[in-house]
């Protein structure tokens, strides 16, 4: 089909924008999107071309595939009475759809939203500014607050980057804009309440199977934001070999309407409109049995009729009056673009510019009749150029060449074939297998004789045979010629049904490895066969590889999800900005922070970047948390920077931060011990000085104790030398009286012995003689004369003596 036929049927887009408004411009618009759908003008229908493909498909993810070509394959002219078979079909597909769409809606994802607005991105920059001041600051902040107790930090010096790579990373990973938190709070509340969880799988489902999922976002009073699932067998859209549908100029659906519900959604319809849609049988015969193939489980229903709803984009002429006023400025007044002043006026000029605009039309198929045909209200601008508009269909066919779309389960649906078929033909070799028998020679059995009279009978001999496997033959006849029946018994086996089941399960293994082959969902993958001798990380690897097969669907997913968030915060800011509904909006989105309501108020003036972030796979966690292992065991990171890496689901960005946190680290433990080693020294000097100051205060204390001791002694010996003065004072006393009490006996004997020489005189010769005798008789004998002087008693300390006051 020729994009120029297609194009022919539509009319011009060169005419103004009151042409364009008109019921008759949209009643053609819609009849050319039927005409090149619906209408078999070309030779084929379009529309149900797409439904039976996309209905085929979906039978064989689901394992229920018509049975009418395996029946043909193995009737004879159609006869299949000779066959007994089971021709349930052999759900194969649904395990490998079942893994690629589980597998990949598990796969969890956070949405970024950057402010990149001239507004937001001078917040940034501020921010960042402030940040690099802070980091070239840092000594000096540092000196003030140890010294002055001054804190001129702008930020946080605890958290603080030190290097401009972790800087970007701060950047990347920590810094948030009160109203980036607000838009995605926003995001996420609208989505749990659309269940997009629900209608992400869906599209999984889709983009596996039939290779093209689409979604639908709108607006209304009533419900707010909305996302709808669009099936992808109702899409109409233009021509395009786009797979990311960026350049169509249509797109709508097609859904079958009750005609209440009809009546519902337009009011304007009157009771005769409606009867005359009901009772024209060109809209029910039209919708049922053209719509889903006519045969695929809906029957005809005359209370409902097939609506085709489309958007359709054009453009429009923004005009205005450019008008000179008196005081030399100008003043713009908006005209239509009809307008269009002569060329000899001179005050005022014409200044224009095209935009794109979308119609919303709706029509009943097989019918003139145009539902609805009018401007879109909340038209879709990126804040960036507002001279364009997003359609409200987001559509991606990662597969598609020259319109033609190529999906896995696509691929394989000749392999599914031919399992169906093995599996038949297994049914048929074995209802033709026969069981294994025995050869019985009657003959044979006759000629033996048992030896008791008895004859061999058959019945004897089989139950011989199959209760201990031995058999009793003859080798000569009773004649004597050799038996040809000599072993009457011989088993028959029927080899030739097992040969050709082995070579049907070898063909279905076989087809089975094809599957594998076209889709790239190894056995790895599904964990349904892992080799027992392949180590760990090569099965690992192998799934990582099966994963890469289906990366392209992954990625259309996200694709559309990161544009129905685009389309969902486009539609946020209309409505805080233009919805009668925007307080209550405000306060559903702010219940869950009230912190971000002030933001939220001013989202409109906002325009955002917005970012999925996927989480990793399992084997990117493996890898990560291997690193994250090795750098712990190794001692490079701390407990606490392992529980943030794993939080960073930014693969790259957490292998970024390992390798600083691991350079922070050793730039850590290289101060701790340089530390340690100056704590050390400190240590060992003050350690020193300690001793020695210990040994200055033992000396001293030695000393001291033994000027005190000294002094005890001192003490001691004065206190013993007065005792002994006193002592010897009383008894030099007592000594003095006696030589006293000596001297006056002396003096007495002097006295009595001179008056007895005085009185006896006549004795006196007697008496000397006496005495000179004993004075001889002592002096012979050596004794010296008695002295009654104490001997040594007399002296204190050293040269001092009592000497000196002898009695005179």
């Amino acid at each position: 089909m020729a994009e120029s036929v297609i194009k022919s049927y539509f009319p011009s887009q060169v005419v103004s924008d009151a042409e364009k408004l008109s019921y008759d411009y949209g009643l053609r618009v819609a009849k050319a999107i039927e005409s090149e759908w619906f209408h078999e003008d070309r030779g084929y229908n379009r529309f149900d071309t797409n439904e039976n493909d996309f209905h085929k498909l979906r039978l064989y993810a689901r394992g229920e595939q018509s049975m009418k070509k395996y029946k043909d394959e193995l009737s004879i002219n159609g006869d299949l009475s000779y066959l007994n078979l089971d021709w349930t079909p052999v759900p194969i597909i649904p395990k490998f759809v079942d893994i690629v769409v589980n597998g990949i809606a598990e796969r969890t994802y956070d949405i970024n939203c950057y402010s990149q607005d001239p507004y937001g991105v001078a917040k940034r920059t501020e921010y960042m500014e402030s940040i690099l001041g802070d980091m070239a600051a840092r000594e000096m902040n540092d000196f003030a607050a140890a010294e002055f107790g001054m804190n001129l930090y702008e930020n946080d010096p605890e958290t603080l980057p030190e290097t401009q790579e972790e800087l970007e990373l701060h950047m990347q990973l920590t810094y948030k804009q009160a109203v980036e938190i607000a838009e995605e709070q926003a995001l996420e509340v609208l989505f749990k309440g659309n269940n997009y969880d629900l209608i992400k799988r869906q599209f999984y489902y889709d983009l596996t199977v039939l290779g093209i999922g689409a979604v639908k976002t709108s607006f209304n009073t009533s419900e707010g934001v909305v996302i709808d699932y669009v099936d992808p067998a109702d899409l109409v859209y233009s021509y395009t070999e786009s797979p990311y549908f960026d350049d169509i100029y249509y797109v709508g659906e097609v859904k079958l309407i009750p005609i209440n519900e009809l009546a519902k959604q337009f009011p304007h319809l009157t009771a005769e409109d409606l009867e005359e849609i009901t009772n024209d049988k060109s809209t029910t015969t039209y919708g049922n049995n053209r719509h889903r193939g006519g045969g695929f489980g809906r029957e005809d229903d005359v209370n409902k009729v097939q609506v085709l709803y489309f958007n359709y984009k054009t453009y429009m002429n923004e005009v205005y009056k450019m008008k000179e006023t008196g005081s030399g400025a100008e003043k713009a007044i908006e005209k239509n673009d009809s307008f269009n002043p002569p060329e000899e006026a001179q005050d005022y000029y014409k200044l224009e510019r095209a935009i794109e605009v979308l119609y919303d039309g709706a029509m009943v198929l097989g019918t003139d009749k145009l539902l609805k045909w009018e401007m879109a209200k909340n038209m879709m601008r990126p804040k960036s150029n507002f001279t364009k508009v997003k359609m409200n269909y987001s559509i991606v066919a990662p597969r598609m060449y020259k319109g033609r779309i190529e999906s896995l389960v696509k691929r394989i649906t000749g392999f599914a074939d031919m399992i169906q078929l093995t599996h038949l033909k297994l049914q048929q070799v074995m209802s033709r297998m026969v069981p294994d028998g025995v050869y019985l020679d009657a003959d044979g059995l006759a000629e033996i004789d048992l030896g008791n009279g008895t004859n061999y009978n058959p019945q004897e001999a089989l139950n011989m045979f199959f209760q201990t496997g031995s058999v009793i033959g003859r080798s000569f006849t009773s004649e004597g010629d050799m038996n040809p029946g000599k072993v009457p018994i011989q088993e028959i086996r029927s080899s030739s049904g097992g040969d050709k089941l082995q070579a049907l399960i070898g063909n279905y293994n076989y087809y089975l490895q094809m599957i594998r082959d076209a889709t790239g969902l190894n056995t790895a993958r599904d964990g349904s066969t892992p080799d027992e001798r392949a180590l760990v990380g090569v099965q690992k690897l192998a799934a990582a590889n099966s994963n890469t097969a289906t990366r392209h669907i992954l990625n259309s997913g996200l694709f559309l999800t990161a544009e129905v968030a685009e389309q969902l915060s486009l539609r946020i800011s209309d409505i805080i900005e233009y919805s009668p509904t925007k307080e209550a909006f405000i306060q559903s989105i702010g219940v869950h922070n009230v912190a971000t309501l002030e933001e939220m108020s001013n989202l409109h003036l906002y325009d955002f970047g917005i970012f999925l972030d996927l989480a990793p796979d399992e084997e990117e966690k493996a890898i990560l948390e291997n690193n994250i292992q090795t750098a712990i065991s190794a001692g490079l990171i701390d407990l606490e920077d392992a529980i943030d890496l794993r939080d960073i689901k930014n693969i790259k960005l957490a292998n970024r931060m390992l390798k600083i946190r691991r350079k922070k680290k050793a730039q850590r433990d290289q101060q701790v011990q340089q530390q340690n080693i100056q704590a050390q020294s400190q240590a060992n000097v003050q350690q020193q000085q300690a001793s020695a100051q210990l040994e200055i205060q033992k000396q001293q204390a030695l000393k001291q104790a033994e000027a005190e001791l000294e002094k005890v002694k001192n003490q001691l010996d004065a206190q013993k030398l007065q005792a002994e003065m006193q002592i010897k004072e009383r008894l030099m006393a007592q000594e003095f009286q006696y030589n006293l009490q000596l001297r006056a006996m002396d003096n007495q004997t002097i006295t009595n012995r001179e008056k007895q020489r005085e009185d006896r005189k006549d004795q006196r010769t007697k008496i000397q003689a006496t005495q000179q005798s004993e004075l001889i008789e002592q002096r012979k004998s050596g004794r010296p004369p008695k002295n009654f002087e104490s001997s040594g008693n007399d002296t204190i300390g050293s040269g001092f003596n009592l000497g000196a006051y002898e009695p005179k």
